[in-house]
């Protein structure tokens, strides 16, 4: 590994931040001491503006080089966490009942973090570095809430490149895939009113739990039976809720999940058919049925050739032995996508040594690459702005 020197140097202090973040998790739009200590580093590290509060709870931090180029180019972490009941037992693990950083938040902030002190120590290129904590990643629309608060307007880049940790035991192996790279998601919740009764004579109610579930087991046939072989699309029903008690059968039920996508026309017609299920079911058994589907996060389309300078940068740091630059897309989401519809960028994994899959109460990440994605977010900045 090829770390930078001040982010090596800095290592330890990488691993404090990212400890205390790991300690001290918080849900989207809610990262009030996230976002503060994000800010209170990076004018600590002598980062030229540091401007608070754009999507609820986000940071943007402006770096300008040795150079007086007018390229502009952005760096991008989330800083949220899940609701998840953190099961590890590290000593640094969740202080916050019911809540974890179960996707690595925290690392990427640090990392994020990592590079900036790195850039505003160095200046070692011809531009501008636009550093971007966003709040509410886990589909609370954080990125579109600073897209909404004319967060390019006010900080233009070029372009922009963002990073996920990816436990899969490999330490440093980087990888991205070109063009389509994560789908697009969206959520959706199903009502049910029906009629309750006594559990004795069920036959005096319209069974909204019974309804629920055939429903759920109808949905399914959408992907083997509507979507063709060859495309992808995801539906998971993740939600049941219905009843309240041992001897009343329920009047009401909800099912919510998620669908997952590459192609806008499957979505469509995934989204027909759910309807005409509902429909269909409403009228068969005489209930009330409503769909509520709703987009939350856009196909992620990493640019050709900012792709290419990415896993060039990644390589300068972990070597091209340990590049995949012709990753698999995957079905996972993130709404990095809503940036890169209007900013052209990338986005890349980077392998550590943990195994425990991500929005697992059990995941732990290897801190080993705390510098490693430091250095490569740092590394890109100067490849694409380099002084003459």
């Amino acid at each position: 590994m090829n770390i930078l020197p001040t982010i090596a140097d800095s290592v330890p202090e990488l691993e404090d931040i990212f400890r205390d973040l790991h300690a001290h998790p918080e849900i989207g739009f809610t990262e009030v001491r996230t976002s503060g200590i994000v800010a209170e580093k990076l004018r600590s590290y002598g980062v030229d503006e540091v401007h608070e509060g754009l999507g609820k709870t986000g940071v943007v931090g402006i770096i300008r080089g040795k150079g007086q180029g007018n390229r502009r180019v952005g760096l991008r972490a989330d800083m949220d966490a899940l609701p998840i009941q953190e099961a590890t037992g590290l000593p640094y693990a969740s202080k916050n009942d019911g809540v974890m950083h179960a996707c690595g938040h925290d690392s990427h902030t640090t990392m994020l973090l990592g590079a900036a002190k790195h850039l505003a120590a160095t200046r070692d290129f011809d531009g501008t570095a636009v550093v971007v904590f966003q709040p509410a990643e886990e589909g609370l629309g954080g990125a579109k809430q600073m897209l909404a608060d004319g967060l390019f307007e006010q900080f233009p880049c070029d372009e922009i490149f963002g990073m996920h940790n990816h436990p899969n035991g490999k330490p440093g192996k980087v990888g991205i895939c070109k063009g389509q790279a994560m789908a697009g998601a969206a959520f959706f919740d199903i009502h049910i009113k029906g009629k309750g009764s006594h559990a004795a004579k069920p036959s005096d109610s319209r069974d909204a739990l019974i309804i629920a579930a055939s429903l759920a087991s109808e949905m399914q046939t959408i992907l083997s039976r509507n979507i063709p072989a060859q495309e992808v699309l995801v539906m998971s029903i993740t939600q049941i809720h219905s009843g309240s008690a041992y001897n009343v059968v329920p009047e009401t039920a909800t099912l919510a999940g998620t669908v997952r996508y590459f192609a806008d026309e499957m979505y469509e017609l995934a989204a027909s058919r759910m309807q005409a299920l509902c429909d269909g079911f409403a009228i068969a058994h005489g209930v009330e049925i409503t769909l509520d589907l709703r987009s939350v996060f856009d196909v992620l389309i990493n640019d050709d050739e900012l792709s290419d300078v990415y896993m060039q940068a990644a390589g300068d740091i972990v070597g091209i032995e340990n590049l995949d630059p012709h990753a698999p897309p995957v079905t996972g989401s993130e709404d990095f996508a809503d940036m890169l519809r209007v900013v052209p960028g990338a986005y890349c994994t980077v392998g550590h040594g943990g195994t425990a899959p991500l929005h697992n109460p059990e995941y732990v990440l290897d801190t080993s690459i705390l510098p490693v994605g430091a250095s490569i977010m740092a590394r890109v900045v100067e490849v694409r702005l380099p002084l003459s």
